[in-house]
């Protein structure tokens, strides 16, 4: 079906939204983010590189280009395009062309596959679709892009790829239903800005020939069954880097702290192990690091506040028993907006400084062993829309005022930990739905209150009666009566404290 104006969607504008969607869609639980990934696209010098008012009447599509675009969309299920009289001038979706200074119009990208209603691009016929080799007959072609051609009729990725011309720039096949191994041959794209497997069967290992992508300003391969190491990836053009949703397994690269470009690093939901390197720090532009989901130990590289740029960091589910944070962390981190730190086993207090992450929208701090209080930096968090630290140790006062209550509703989570109480005296409870199981502060001091008493009064008056303090004595060879009394007072004294800087904060 002819269009009488250019495409509204070009392949390489899909690209763009395609990775800020990635991007967005990799936030929990699918927090946005306005990550846009710009790939210029330098045209060969033979054509001319400059808006185009109108196709002059004697410009027609070089006959070979046009022979190889019919027999490429004939075999995905487009036999249709046999009808096609001049493929350029029929301004066709799907199909881009430049003029070179002879009127002679060379194919530069072709698209296939319904990515939404407003990218008419030509659907594939899922159950026969093949890539025709007819492809390498289009040597100015810099652009090659499927989406859903061949899930019925799942096939590897044809090594004939690696034989496109030095014009080519982007390789997206995404959700095709792709097995078997990624070619090797595609490190021969020496020229190769975007490479975007994405969401198919792929297996074995990442070649080590894509090492040779010097050019690389994108590469996805997440949503795939490929296994074995990360490479010792040091693109220094690379932007995106998603390696999400597959097997690998090894250490996270020290050398991406060469990759000075990266805006994202994205390796989650694999089986990497052993710590995560100092020089992801050195990273000036990232805004997105994932790597949650792995198996990786602590502690928790200081160099990673350093990351001023950064907005996004999901480090949950990652094991790191005992591993703590210090408490001036994030004070570097400004520009943070979403903080994962989920089932990390992460212990110690909690960082006053993540109080002072104005921007923060999204902190999860659930599912670890912090001890002592929340910070009362935290009512500074005023953009905060997700605030969970359900399922830790944590004591005292919930120090959130009425209006931030109201605010998160049931996006915030304090659940779990049975020292925390909300002072219903002070804030009350009217419009406040996330607080079952929380007790009150007033019921919580009097029970401490009558319980310090009682321990008190008992060990003074009847030596050897509580039960803690005679256990104690009894395993030490021991049933002095004073040594009854100091224990006793000694939990008073600590119980006290603790109690009393919990309702000072």
């Amino acid at each position: 079906m002819a269009s009488a104006a250019l495409p509204a969607w070009s392949p390489i504008m899909v690209l763009l939204v395609a990775a800020a969607l990635a991007v967005g869609a990799l936030l929990p639980p699918r927090c946005r983010a306005e990550f846009t990934v710009v790939v210029p696209d330098t045209s060969a010098a033979a054509l001319v590189n400059a808006p185009q008012t109108g196709f002059s009447d004697r410009a027609r599509t070089d006959p070979g280009e046009q022979r190889a675009v019919q027999e490429v969309m004939a075999a995905t299920g487009n036999g249709w395009a046999w009808g096609i009289p001049d493929v350029c001038r029929g301004r066709w979706h799907g199909i881009e062309c430049v003029p070179d200074r002879h009127d002679v119009y060379h194919v530069v990208s072709l698209a296939f596959g319904a990515l939404s209603d407003d990218t008419a691009f030509p659907a594939c016929d899922a159950a026969a679709a093949t890539l025709s080799p007819a492809v390498l007959a289009l040597p100015h072609l810099r652009s090659l892009f499927f989406y859903r051609c061949f899930t019925g009729n799942p096939q590897p990725i044809a090594a004939l790829l690696g034989r496109l011309g030095p014009a080519f720039r982007s390789l997206v096949l995404r959700q095709n239903g792709h097995v078997g191994p990624i070619p090797a041959e595609l490190g021969n794209l020496r020229a190769l800005r975007v490479l975007d497997l994405h969401g198919n069967h792929l297996t074995s290992t990442i070649p080590a020939t894509l090492q040779s992508l010097s050019h690389l300003q994108m590469l996805d391969l997440s949503y795939n069954r490929l296994a074995g190491p990360v490479p010792q990836f040091k693109f220094q053009r690379l932007s995106i880097l998603d390696l999400s949703h597959n097997a690998l397994q090894g250490p996270v690269p020290a050398s991406l702290g060469q990759c000075r470009s990266l805006l994202k690093i994205d390796l989650s939901q694999n089986g990497l192990a052993g710590t995560i390197p100092d020089t992801l720090g050195d990273l000036p532009e990232l805004m997105l690091l994932d790597l949650s989901h792995n198996a990786l130990s602590g502690p928790i590289p200081v160099a990673l506040s350093r990351l001023s740029s950064l907005r996004s960091l999901i480090l949950s589910d990652n094991q790191m028993q005992f591993t703590t944070v210090p408490g001036g962390f994030f004070s570097g981190l400004t520009a943070l907006t979403t903080l994962v730190l989920s089932g990390m086993g992460l212990a110690g207090t909690i960082p006053e400084s993540i109080g002072e992450l104005s921007e923060l929208r999204v902190l999860r701090l659930d599912g670890n062993q912090f001890t002592g209080v929340i910070p009362a930096t935290f009512r500074r968090l005023e953009r905060a829309s997700e605030l969970r630290v359900d399922g830790n140790r944590l004591v005292g006062p919930i120090p959130f005022g009425k209006e931030m209550m109201w605010r998160l509703g049931k996006k915030l989570r304090v659940g779990g930990n049975e020292g925390l109480c909300y002072d219903t005296k002070r804030e009350g409870l009217e419009g406040v739905v996330s607080l079952a199981g929380v007790a009150d502060c007033d019921s919580v001091r009097s029970r401490t209150t009558q319980h310090l008493v009682w321990i008190n009064g008992t060990a003074g008056g009847h030596p050897g009666a509580v039960d803690g303090v005679a256990t104690s004595s009894a395993t030490s060879g021991s049933r002095d009566p004073v040594a009854a009394r100091v224990g006793s007072r000694l939990v008073f004294v600590s119980l006290h404290l603790a109690w009393s800087a919990a309702f000072l904060l």
